[in-house]
């Protein structure tokens, strides 16, 4: 069982004791197929909009492909399935505590970052067995959607706990994709992300751009993939831009004067893109040393699905985790959601 102390609690405590994992249609086709996990039980997963169906259990490049984060022991995996609500423009998040009446609605401090919608849990909860207001936890949702609506994703944080909190990511793609068997492409697009901590209440934004090129002639074993994600901004959840508090920070740290966040980097390798055109990978930021050379600041993941026609875009989502600056003892995570189109 995963335990996690709200930061309200914790900061009481402290005070008290003051005295001494992650398609257009294609004919269907015999394929090396992987099997992977099924959503958790009880839930129907995927993103659930105007009738689309929940996940499949088999990768295919034919077909629709579900993504869902893993229950990591952490706090992440426990959201598989959200639901679409266009009459209200909200979203139904199941299996979080303390997050209202579970319908996440249009934020109001913050609404939008780049294309990338912005919803929150209601503050207060009164119901039929409570008439008194009872104050939630404050939780974020992020979702975004291709244009040619092939592509999705939603991620989903919470700041109120000291550790990180219960939430998860989706990302998927609809109907199947037709990879390219040679040459080399390119994709750009936006970046959005909610960042949590681990040592200290609290929740922010972060937007910015990203790039990805695939050279799908090599490796052999699978496509080589570059990326970059850079022009990182942050924001609290006012909406207020506070990255200049942070390069503060990492500059006194580093002994360096920062000027913009450090870019986020793929490591290039072989083994990255499959036949499914499913994408799973490292990246790394770093930052100059006031002795010379370069110092890692932030290290993850990111993961993501090639779709639309033609392969014309590219969903997934990034989970990177870092020393804050800012504080001592804390490691901020940053969950983002990016849709990227291939550039001509």
């Amino acid at each position: 069982m995963t335990l996690r102390i709200p930061a309200l609690l914790a900061l009481t405590a402290l005070m008290a004791g003051c005295d001494g994992n992650p398609l257009n249609n294609v004919p269907e086709e015999v394929e090396e197929e992987v099997p992977v996990p099924a959503p958790a039980p009880g839930t129907d997963g995927g993103i659930s909009r105007d009738g689309l169906p929940p996940g499949t259990n088999t990768p295919s490049r034919s077909r629709e492909i579900v993504r869902y984060e893993a229950q990591d022991g952490d706090g992440g995996g426990y959201v598989t399935g959200v639901t679409y609500d266009a009459a209200s423009d909200s979203f139904l998040v199941d299996n979080l505590a303390f997050d209202g009446d579970n319908r996440y609605r249009r934020g109001t401090a913050v609404a939008q970052l780049g294309p990338f919608a912005v919803y929150e849990s209601a503050a207060l909860f009164t119901g039929p067995t409570s008439a008194t207001p009872i104050p939630q936890m404050e939780h974020r949702m992020l979702f975004g959607v291709s244009p040619s609506g092939q592509t999705e994703f939603a991620v989903v944080r919470t700041g109120a706990y000291v550790q990180y909190g219960f939430g998860g990511f989706i990302y998927q793609r609809r109907g199947g994709v037709v990879l390219p068997t040679g040459g080399q492409a390119a994709y750009s697009g936006d970046y959005a992300a909610l960042r949590d901590f681990k040592g200290r209440g609290g929740l922010e934004y972060a937007a910015g751009r990203m790039d990805v090129a695939i050279d799908f002639d090599d490796f052999n074993s699978g496509a080589g993939v570059r990326g970059y994600v850079y022009d990182r901004a942050i924001y609290d959840l006012d909406g207020n831009d506070i990255t200049g508090d942070v390069l503060a920070a990492l500059g006194t740290k580093t002994g360096v004067p920062q000027a913009a966040l450090p870019t986020l980097v793929f490591t290039v390798g072989p083994g990255v893109l499959d036949v499914n055109g499913e994408l799973v990978g490292d990246l790394t930021s770093s930052t100059e040393r006031a002795t010379g050379g370069l110092e890692t600041f932030e290290t993850g993941k990111y993961y993501g699905i090639i779709g639309g026609q033609n392969a014309s875009e590219i969903v997934g989502v990034v989970v990177v985790t870092a020393d804050d600056p800012r504080y001592s003892g804390v490691t901020v995570r940053e969950t983002g959601g990016f849709i990227l189109a291939r550039q001509p």
